[in-house]
């Protein structure tokens, strides 16, 4: 074999490794589109749900906002105890419907075709939202045990008020202000965050971030 056949041989070589070395090249694109879009479609198929939950909550949320307003309004500020503790948890509430409804248009603002950087931007915002909303809206629970009180309950059967009513609304303070300081991404793993926050609201966010995980995990390998 001569110098000439050796160089053509050679080059044969050279070519068809480079054709091989595209095809693979181009497999490899395909196979990652692919994965890409079925991991954006679990994405999308985990957020439905909670969307349609939050939509559901809006909905129910601005019922219960009207009845309290109602109750309050009725009320004709005759019982200041009622009337507060009614009141309060009104704001509180519709807060919360602002708050789900902040939330609704962010999971309509993500955009499945946008890069994965911004996808994850949005669902980590959706994440600190829906921990914020949870925090606060904790914060009403001591409300739910004054608005019974009056003042004939207080000058009149003061051992009961003193001894049950007012103790029990300082220990759902204490439990109220105690979950608003702890619900927080750092006590995510813990047992009790995942009993109490666990449900549509948080599951699908998490699951929903592992699945674009995986993607940035599947461009390294």
């Amino acid at each position: 074999m001569d110098d000439l056949e050796l160089n053509t041989l050679w080059k044969e070589y050279d070519r068809r490794l480079e054709e091989s070395r595209v095809l693979n090249l181009q497999t490899w694109a395909v196979h990652r589109q692919t994965f890409e879009w079925l991991q954006t479609q679990k994405v999308r198929s985990r957020l439905r749900p909670m969307g349609v939950f939050k939509g559901w909550a809006v909905f129910l949320g601005v019922i219960w906002v009207l009845f309290l307003g109602l109750l309050a309004v009725g009320d004709h500020g005759k019982h200041p105890w009622f009337t507060g503790s009614i009141g309060i948890i009104f704001l509180f509430n519709v807060y919360a419907i602002v708050a789900y409804l902040r939330q609704i248009a962010l999971i309509r603002q993500i955009d499945y075709t946008d890069h994965i950087v911004e996808t994850q931007e949005k669902l980590a915002a959706l994440q600190a939202s829906t921990l914020r909303s949870t925090r606060i809206l904790f914060l009403q629970t001591p409300f739910f045990s004054t608005w019974f009180w009056s003042q004939r309950m207080i000058t009149g059967n003061a051992v009961g008020f003193w001894a049950i009513s007012v103790p029990v609304a300082l220990l759902l303070t204490l439990v109220a202000i105690w979950l608003y300081r702890n619900i927080t991404l750092a006590n995510a793993n813990k047992k009790w965050f995942r009993r109490l926050i666990g449900g549509i609201e948080w599951s699908p966010i998490l699951r929903a971030m592992e699945y674009l995980k995986e993607i940035d995990e599947f461009k390294y390998r």
